[in-house]
């Protein structure tokens, strides 16, 4: 029975071994980039707040109102306010705050130009220079480093499918 033990377990592993089949897939790129010219900018718009307690407030003409104010540009401006103590010898508080927004731009930025923007950043354009890359036959890879503003990539994948 020994004997017979190494040829039984041949004889179980024969139908595992061409059960199946491999695939062997090999794959090699190159990608160049180079940035373009872009400004980025966020418009900050105008904020307005008053606030108080035992005090009048009047716009000029009319008694207890807060002026609507006006736009222009897409600017808010919110007029006069005054405030008045409301009870003579009683304690008040009154405050108010304005923060003026970014106007409403009549053209488009151009790249380096300062906008009318409260928070803007532009980026030149990238000098694409000696960027280079290239794949042979035999999948080598190889890539050549470009000026400012570019970027090289070169892969290589290797790519193992077994099937049942």
């Amino acid at each position: 029975m020994r004997k017979l033990l190494p040829l039984m377990m041949i004889l179980m592993t024969a139908p595992a071994a061409n059960a199946g089949g491999l695939i062997h897939k090999m794959s090699s790129s190159v990608q160049l980039t180079v940035d373009s010219a872009r400004t980025t900018a966020t418009r900050l718009g105008s904020q307005y707040s008053i606030s108080g307690s035992n005090v009048n407030t009047t716009d000029g003409t009319t008694a207890g109102t807060i002026s609507a104010g006006t736009l222009s540009s897409g600017i808010y401006a919110p007029g006069t306010i005054s405030a008045t103590q409301k009870t003579a010898g009683e304690a008040f508080s009154f405050s108010s705050s304005y923060v003026q927004g970014d106007a409403v731009p009549t053209s488009a930025a151009s790249v380096g130009a300062i906008g009318n923007f409260s928070n803007q950043t532009s980026y030149a354009s990238g000098v694409a220079g000696d960027l280079a890359g290239t794949v042979t036959t035999g999948g080598a890879i190889t890539l050549t480093a470009g000026g400012a503003g570019t970027n090289a990539v070169g892969q290589f994948v290797s790519e193992i499918t077994v099937i049942d």
